[in-house]
C-alpha cells in the first residue's frame, strides 16, 4: 500500500506535530483534509492515489522532501455555508470547492437571491444554484457551464442548474468578500437541500454563504505543475 510504503521510507507524525501532511487519495479525500486540518494551519500535499486528482501530484516516492521542499504554496479561504432548515435548526459548514442548493423533489426550485442586503433576483426557478469558489471553479461549476477563475482572483462564481426562469440568465461574477443570502419561496411545495462540498442540509428554508476570511487552508503542488497552472490549462481544454 501506498501509505505503508511512505512510513517505511519516511516515518510518521501524528497530525499536530506535522510540518506537512501528506494526503494519498483523490479530489474527494484531498478537500476532507484540508476542512479537517483548516484551523491547525499544517499545509497539506496530495499525492493521486484516486480516479481524477486533479487537486493532488502525481504519486512518486523518490525525493520526497525535495518536492515538498521546491513546491509551491496556495492559501485560501473556505466559504462558509450557514443554513436555517424548516424546523428552525441553524447549523455552519465550510466548502473548499462550493455550497450548492438543489430540488429535492420534481419541482423546480423557487428562489429569492440577495448580495450583500440588496435583492438581485425576485424568483430564480432552477433544479439549482451554487456558488464556487476559484478552487472549486473547474468541478461541478464547470459542469454546470459556469466560468474557470484563475486561483489568485478576488472573485466567487454563482451558477444555475437549469435555470428556467430567468431563462437567459447564466449567472454572476461576485467579489469574494460579498455575502449571498438565498430564501426558498414555496418550501413546502419546493423544497430545497443546500450543499457545503459534502456536508449536505436538507428542507433549508434560507442560505447564507460568505467567505470565511478568519480561517485559511494551505496546500501544496508540484513547481512544474502548479495548481495554479493546472486552472489555467483547462481554460484551453477542449
Amino acid at each position: 500500500m501506498a501509505l505503508e510504503e511512505l512510513v517505511r521510507m519516511y516515518g510518521n507524525l501524528p497530525i499536530d506535530e506535522a510540518d506537512v501532511i501528506i494526503a494519498l487519495g483523490g479530489d474527494g479525500f484531498m478537500l476532507q483534509t484540508l476542512r479537517e486540518t483548516i484551523t491547525s494551519g499544517p499545509r497539506v500535499y496530495g499525492m493521486n492515489r484516486g480516479s481524477v486528482g486533479f487537486l493532488m501530484n502525481d504519486y512518486r516516492t523518490d525525493d520526497l522532501p525535495a518536492r515538498i521542499a521546491v513546491a509551491v504554496e496556495n492559501e485560501f479561504h473556505p466559504l462558509k455555508m450557514t443554513t436555517t432548515d424548516t424546523t428552525g435548526e441553524t447549523s455552519v459548514a465550510l466548502a473548499i470547492n462550493e455550497v450548492y442548493l438543489f430540488r429535492q423533489s420534481y419541482q423546480a426550485a423557487k428562489l429569492r437571491v440577495e448580495v450583500d442586503g440588496r435583492v438581485r433576483l425576485d424568483e430564480l426557478i432552477c433544479d439549482g444554484v451554487m456558488v464556487a469558489t476559484p478552487a472549486g471553479s473547474t468541478a461541478y461549476n464547470l459542469s454546470a457551464h459556469g466560468p474557470i477563475l484563475p486561483l489568485e482572483a478576488p472573485l466567487l462564481a454563482m451558477t444555475p442548474v437549469s435555470p428556467y426562469r430567468p431563462r437567459r440568465w447564466r449567472g454572476a461574477l461576485l467579489p469574494n468578500h460579498v455575502c449571498v443570502d438565498i430564501r426558498i419561496l414555496e418550501p413546502e411545495k419546493r423544497p430545497v437541500n443546500a450543499v457545503a462540498d459534502n456536508a449536505e442540509v436538507k428542507s433549508v428554508l434560507q442560505v447564507r454563504i460568505a467567505q470565511s476570511t478568519e480561517l485559511t487552508a494551505r496546500i501544496l503542488s508540484d513547481a512544474d505543475h502548479s495548481w495554479s497552472d493546472r486552472i489555467l490549462a483547462e481554460q484551453f481544454n477542449n
